[in-house]
């Protein structure tokens, strides 16, 4: 399956259909773009912009994906009464919606002024013949997150973001790293640009489950695209058996509460 990632710093759903329409012609099945794209990330009264799941932009994204024959994943700010989620939708080439992920680790100012943490991993869908985990940016630099995605089955983990500059890291090292150590493929969908004081990287990547690049992106507006190969994957899998080498019996003190510092002796 060919896959499409939009790296941008559009909130324009007519850029979306334009892009939708470019990557489907180019024989992309599935399009991802950045968290928040409906609104853009750091950016005044996204509580006030939010919509529900099932709202106007949630129409426009399934007209758009009916119409280019393709699945988008966007993200976007959910309303659900009084909460407010930083959410991402995968939508489905009919317009149904396949799944749905809140993101479960905020980062910093911006996330925790408006939204409300997520409290569920696991989002996952079927699309032609792969399984598709959704994560939401911050939530990929933790192990365990991916961890739990690959453990419920997914062969693709898609991860709308918006990583800002000087965490470059995350994409040229965690990503690679995510992907080779859960034998998963990572596409990771970051904006690029400047909204108030946060510069976005760019560096929007698909990742093989050998950690190596398929496709990434500069600093700029870029479409990039790659092939998902079940038989490249499998292959892999047979390789670096990381999922089947676990001994979870040991694992216990790493799903603790953290309990703070440890007493001064």
């Amino acid at each position: 399956m060919k896959i499409a990632v939009w790296q941008t710093g559009s909130a324009d759903l007519g850029r979306l259909r334009e892009r939708a329409l470019e990557a489907a012609h180019a024989g992309a099945r599935l399009l991802v773009v950045p968290e928040a794209f409906t609104t853009g990330y750091n950016v005044p009264g996204v509580a006030d912009l939010a919509q529900p799941a099932d709202g106007p932009w949630s129409e426009a994204v399934a007209g758009i994906a009916a119409e280019a024959g393709l699945a988008v994943l966007y993200g976007f700010p959910e309303r659900e009464g009084r909460r407010v989620f930083n959410s991402a939708a995968l939508v489905d080439r009919d317009g149904s919606v396949l799944a749905k992920h809140r993101k479960a680790h905020l980062y910093g100012d911006v996330d925790w002024s408006t939204y409300t943490p997520g409290d569920a991993l696991g989002a996952l869908a079927e699309l032609d013949g792969l399984t598709v985990g959704i994560l939401i940016c911050y939530d990929v630099e933790f192990p365990e997150s991916v961890r739990a995605v690959a453990l419920a089955g997914a062969d693709l983990v898609a991860v709308p973001t918006a990583l800002m500059r000087p965490y470059e890291v995350v994409a040229r090292t965690l990503v690679p790293a995510r992907a080779y150590e859960n034998q998963v493929h990572l596409a990771y969908a970051n904006r690029s640009g400047s909204e108030g004081s946060l510069t976005y990287c760019g560096e929007s990547c698909v990742v093989g489950p050998d950690g190596a690049d398929l496709a990434r992106a500069g600093s700029g507006d870029e479409l990039v695209m790659a092939e998902i190969d079940p038989a490249r994957l499998a292959s892999s899998r047979a390789d670096n058996t990381h999922l089947g080498d676990r001994r979870p019996e040991l694992y216990g003190p790493l799903v603790q509460p953290r309990t703070g510092d440890a007493p001064a002796t």
